[in-house]
């Protein structure tokens, strides 16, 4: 196994997040591709995890903090790290220290860029990005919301910790509509697959749905609303986490359309 810096070869591939087999990917459009040119310029830095026979197996993303989904100064911010488990496609990488040897490639990387520590955010549950994987390599909690924790490992004594951001904007009804607002960011193919079913779902109402599309990639923007990526209908949002699928965010608009009078 041996850790690489990512190539313009392999980008098609880190868009889909390893998953270029996935039929359920095609969902999420070209938004990760037009995050990653516009990413590049602004400090996103990727590495790849391949195994003996140069096959890529895991991925970890990290960008400055400034540009971040969190509110912090100094540090690299992980945005994911992933290494491929399903059985369809390439296979299971899991279990071999892929994820390990990706973590240590990024907050050495780090350092030698003159990073004061490294974040992430991980989940309090046994899921995707796992809070108590973090915490197995060294990092700690510096800030929680709901089940989400942000951890991080300060590399300086002055480093300061990370916090997420919870002063977030409220998105404007439409008086006798239904209103659907998306923001997207781009960096997560599984968001940007929950944006585009919302778009087509709403579409499905015609003139009773308001949709509202609000880029976060604009950092103005983000910063203005506090979070990437949501769906909000009439005002409530929908558990993000995992992406909601098709029918369940219709079923929401079609529960909200059928009080309308």
């Amino acid at each position: 196994m041996r850790v690489v810096s990512m190539s313009p070869e392999h980008e098609p591939l880190y868009c889909l997040c390893l998953e270029d087999w996935s039929e359920e990917m095609k969902e999420a459009g070209d938004h990760k591709a037009r995050w990653l040119a516009k990413m590049k310029e602004r400090g996103l830095r990727v590495k790849l995890a391949l195994d003996d026979k140069g096959v890529v197996g895991g991925m970890i993303q990290y960008v400055p903090i400034e540009e971040a989904f969190v509110d912090g100064q100094g540090l690299y911010f992980i945005n994911c790290i992933w290494v491929h488990g399903h059985k369809s496609g390439r296979g299971n990488f899991q279990k071999r220290g892929m994820g390990k040897a990706l973590l240590e490639a990024a907050e050495q990387d780090a350092r030698e860029l003159g990073a004061k520590g490294m974040a992430a955010w991980g989940m309090a549950i046994p899921v995707f990005m796992r809070a108590s994987w973090f915490r197995k390599h060294g990092y700690k909690k510096a800030d929680s919301a709901g089940m989400q924790v942000l951890l991080w490992k300060p590399f300086a004594g002055d480093a300061r910790p990370p916090r997420w951001i919870r002063d977030k904007k409220k998105p404007e009804l439409e008086s006798g509509k239904v209103s659907v607002t998306a923001l997207v960011n781009g960096w997560c193919p599984g968001m940007n697959m929950a944006y585009e079913r919302a778009k087509r779902a709403a579409a499905e109402f015609g003139d009773k749905v308001s949709f509202r599309t609000v880029d976060t990639l604009d950092r103005d923007v983000f910063k203005e609303w506090g979070e990437p990526d949501a769906i909000f209908v009439d005002g409530k949002g929908l558990r993000m986490g995992p992406p909601p699928t098709y029918e369940k965010i219709r079923r929401a608009i079609d529960r909200r359309v059928n009080k309308l009078r």
